[in-house]
């Protein structure tokens, strides 16, 4: 069963390789808005299409003293060549591991036609300057949700 986040609770620490072969990690967003997506996989039209919204929107965001973070089990080549093919101004994470999958909750079981296997849920995360979770949005419909997010972000 996998944990279950929820608004207020302490965001779990992470550290992660990223695209362009750099480090990430939770502290690296001391004091300031974070948001992490996650998606299921890199350069399938969903995933595309959510990280090309949180790109467009990344000057308000940063405005809104607000990261973006997307992050996926793809390795590092992949999500390199995905930064690159679509533009993608977001910093994607890669977690192999699964490591921050499970401490979110969204490494989980799913199902697609009667076949069940284990997978990325489509969930975010608005983490707040405290490092607490602020707002959580489960089984994401990507339409509209970067913007959805960047209200959120603004408000709080």
């Amino acid at each position: 069963m996998a944990t279950k986040l929820v608004a207020g609770a302490k965001a779990p620490r992470f550290a992660l390789p990223c695209d362009g072969g750099g480090k990430v990690s939770l502290a690296d967003f001391s004091g300031q808005k974070l948001v992490v997506y996650f998606y299921p996989r890199a350069d399938t039209s969903g995933c595309t299409r959510e990280a090309m919204d949180f790109s467009k929107l990344k000057p308000a965001f940063t405005r809104a003293n607000t990261a973006i973070l997307g992050v996926s089990a793809d390795p590092v080549k992949a999500q390199d060549k995905f930064k690159a093919k679509h533009k993608l101004t977001i910093a994607l994470g890669s977690d192999e591991t699964h490591a921050m999958l499970e401490a979110y909750g969204v490494w989980a079981e799913k199902s697609m036609y009667g076949r069940k296997y284990m997978g990325i849920l489509r969930n975010t995360y608005l983490i707040g300057p405290d490092g607490r979770i602020a707002q959580v949005w489960e089984k994401v419909r990507v339409p509209g949700h970067a913007d959805e997010v960047l209200a959120a972000a603004k408000a709080l």
